[in-house]
């Protein structure tokens, strides 16, 4: 996917959010004063302000006036914020961190689909159906892969019909570009259960579209569970 070149507000925001999940910044800390981020990224105050709105926006920090910016504790960002998730897998996510995402993913996806199954237009359905035969054939190449696999979600989210959950893609996304390039390994071993499931929403059968991914969750969770036993780097 092609993504638009950041403003210096949004690479300040990235930059600064990156000091906090590494830990430069610790959680309760201070930021710098804004003359002092002013000076250190050649910024105007009101970039410096904006980035921090930002990051205040999101739960990262809280600005009292005359006490400064304060960094939160962790649960109080916005974990389905898809900056927030775009942020924790630029850093080192902890693989409890990539468990909860999947967790959140079991809570509504096999419903997603099960609404998607009754709900879906022929045209959203021939989109579920290409997303998957473009994950059959991609299954050699894991960018093109990964690619492939969130537009098959994605499709489903679209095809549920609900403003709530369609909302919520942006958010979707950035968990599932959080996740997959640590389940790649997976891929091919839970075509079959895509498959099954893309068919089940073809049939308008709930039931079986519900069944079905959370066949294709449970393969992904089992792996982050052994994973989290056994933490390793994940490919790229």
């Amino acid at each position: 996917m092609r993504h638009r070149k950041p403003n210096r507000t949004e690479k300040l925001a990235d930059d600064l959010a990156q000091r906090i999940l590494s830990g430069a910044f610790p959680i309760g800390s201070l930021l710098p004063a804004e003359p002092e981020l002013e000076r250190e990224y050649n910024s105007s105050r009101t970039v410096v302000r904006e980035a921090i709105k930002v990051l205040s926006a999101k739960g990262l920090v809280t600005v009292r006036q005359r006490h400064g910016t304060h960094v939160n504790n962790r649960d109080q960002w916005m974990w389905l914020d898809g900056d927030v998730i775009r942020w924790l897998a630029a850093d080192r996510i902890d693989p409890q961190e990539l468990l909860a995402f999947s967790e959140v993913r079991r809570i509504f996806e096999p419903e997603a689909a099960a609404l998607a199954a009754v709900r879906a237009t022929d045209t959203q359905r021939r989109a579920i159906l290409l997303s998957f035969a473009a994950m059959s054939a991609s299954q050699n190449s894991s960018e093109e892969a990964i690619a492939a696999d969130k537009a098959f979600h994605l499709a489903i989210l679209e095809a549920t019909g609900n403003p709530v959950l369609r909302s919520l893609r942006r958010a979707i996304e950035a968990v599932l570009d959080a996740l997959f390039p640590y389940t790649i390994d997976r891929y091919a071993a839970n075509i079959d259960n895509h498959r099954l499931l893309a068919q089940s929403i073809q049939d308008k059968d709930p039931e079986a579209a519900r069944r079905y991914m959370r066949a294709v969750l449970g393969e992904t969770e089992d792996f982050l569970q052994a994973m989290a036993l056994d933490p390793v780097s994940p490919a790229h």
